[in-house]
């Protein structure tokens, strides 16, 4: 295994039941067969998008982070599966506008926007810039998939999210558990709707945000 290749026991748990959200949402709302364009932000150590990239080979697949030893990772495990339909990793920072980007991106180019596990272990400032930019990049019709754990109008359950959510606070207490009705408001702001979301293990959402216009 490659010194740069990270394993982190979240994705590795987690990448499999988001796939199978996937594979139930891509076609339906983007379509079985179209050749589609993705942007990972977030990426993390790499695990969930080539896990995604092996299950969708007509998706090009643009993983992103801000962190250097994350890219190496991302690097690392697209060599390891000699993948052709993922991009070599971006740094973007989720809080800066399109234009401070490392690579232009063209209004409404993408078909789908992945995010996993940020919004909680970020200032608010990026769940804001990843709606900005989904309002922004996406087609009409395109999607954005967030997943983590959420309050839900107000109330955070179970008691482990509960414990979870002041263990973040206590970390940075720009952290947190952030409520889908201020994610939802966010979304209206760019152009996007509150679609679905499916319950998953460990207390988690998978969350679908259409573009509208």
């Amino acid at each position: 295994m490659s010194e740069a290749k990270i394993v982190v026991k979240a994705p590795e748990n987690n990448k499999e039941p988001i796939l199978v959200v996937l594979q139930d949402v891509i076609p339906e709302k983007l379509g079985a067969d179209a050749s589609l364009s993705a942007l990972e932000i977030s990426s993390g150590s790499g695990q969930h998008v080539v896990h995604f990239a092996k299950k969708f080979p007509k998706i090009s697949w643009q993983p992103s982070d801000i962190d250097q030893k994350y890219l190496e990772s991302i690097k690392s495990y697209i060599a390891e599966e000699k993948l052709q339909n993922v991009k070599d990793p971006l740094v973007i920072d989720i809080a800066k506008p399109i234009s401070e980007w490392p690579e232009a991106f063209a209004d409404h180019s993408l078909d789908l926007i992945v995010n996993i596990n940020m919004v909680h272990i970020t200032p608010w400032s990026c769940a804001e810039g990843l709606f900005a930019s989904a309002g922004k990049l996406l087609k009409p019709g395109g999607i954005m998939v967030t997943y983590g754990p959420y309050a839900i109008h107000g109330e955070i359950t179970p008691e482990s999210n509960v414990s979870f959510n002041e263990s973040l606070k206590k970390q940075n207490d720009a952290w947190g558990l952030r409520d889908v009705d201020d994610l939802e408001k966010e979304a209206k702001k760019n152009g996007l709707v509150f679609d679905a979301m499916f319950n998953m293990p460990a207390n988690n959402k998978t969350l679908i945000w259409l573009k509208t216009e």
